[in-house]
């Protein structure tokens, strides 16, 4: 009897309101994310799904949280690579270990970088922008989000491959810096692809080039880093769905099952389309803890490399 419990409370889940915690602050797009995934969770999984943020450490409030909680299946961690890949490799002490105190479910949908310029700066190529930098070393600020984040590492990693002297400013949120490099007062950014394209597309800021291996339907004439002359040059913004590490493979399996069929969703596609969130085909679990580890791994040398660690 003892044995059996477990498994009739796999068949029977869920019995009560899941609840979804989300590392970001109420209302902005990993927000906005994760509560399009509750709501398709709630509507096929036949219970109520709540949105809990908890912001704040670089998404470290919200991974303790999610990581100390029961492994019941009633605590989903609405996770980005920034928590998982680049926290660990960057701070010297963490309340969580993504290895250890996480199973990731799912990938929902990976992001590339825009670099964009503002049009003060005179150039229109990747290239015309490393002569331009070479020849104006320590005059061009790059805002970020916050220093180490995915936002400020994507410039430090081009800084590294270019060869160029470029000055990061960081800025308490993506916001404040989009709005200094639409007012000119910082010449580049390295941004998301939802948050680059509404002032790309209206002609405020000017786009060199994309992060992903191929070029993207929503800016076609945009080359990417590796037509440019970067190859190696790869920024992965990816956002998953987690929870704890001793959830039952039962419960995983249910889960996983009720996310890949959201990801297979042409409706439920078609509205994170619509947002800027391109997203994914479902993943075996193979699949992805390889996509995890080659991000980590590419992270873990570029950080090396410039030395970066944070209290």
């Amino acid at each position: 009897m003892i044995f059996a419990m477990p498994l009739a409370h796999a068949a029977e889940y869920p019995v009560r309101p899941i609840k979804l915690i989300v590392p970001y602050a109420a209302g902005g797009p990993t927000d906005v994310l994760g509560r399009m995934v509750g709501e398709y969770l709630a509507r096929d999984l036949k219970q109520a799904v709540v949105v809990e943020n908890k912001a704040g450490a670089q998404g470290a409030i919200g991974a303790e949280a999610a990581a100390r909680s029961e492994p019941d299946g009633y605590t989903l961690f609405f996770t980005a690579a920034s928590i998982f890949v680049l926290n660990p490799l960057l701070y010297k002490k963490l309340p969580y270990d993504p290895v250890k105190d996480f199973r990731l479910l799912t990938l929902v949908t990976d992001l590339p970088v825009v670099m964009e310029v503002h049009p003060s700066v005179p150039a229109k190529t990747v290239a015309e922008f490393v002569a331009y930098a070479r020849q104006n070393p320590g005059k061009l600020n790059f805002g970020s989000a916050g220093t180490g984040g995915t936002i400020h590492l994507a410039g430090e990693m081009f800084k590294q491959m270019a060869g160029v002297d470029m000055v990061h400013v960081a800025y308490k949120g993506a916001g404040p810096a989009l709005t200094d490099l639409l007012s000119g007062n910082i010449q580049l950014m390295f941004d998301t692809l939802g948050t680059a394209l509404p002032p790309v597309k209206g002609g405020l800021l000017r786009p060199l080039a994309v992060s992903s291996a191929q070029r993207i339907p929503e800016l076609p004439d945009v080359p990417t880093m590796a037509e440019s002359g970067y190859p190696d040059y790869g920024v992965s913004v990816w956002y998953g769905v987690s929870a704890p590490a001793r959830l039952p493979d039962d419960v995983a399996q249910k889960l996983t099952a009720s996310l890949n069929k959201a990801l297979n969703d042409d409706t439920f596609r078609a509205s994170l389309d619509k947002v800027g969130f391109p997203p994914l085909r479902p993943k075996s679990q193979a699949e992805i803890d390889k996509f995890v580890a080659t991000d980590r791994a590419r992270w873990a040398s570029v950080i090396k490399a410039l030395n970066i660690s944070l209290d």
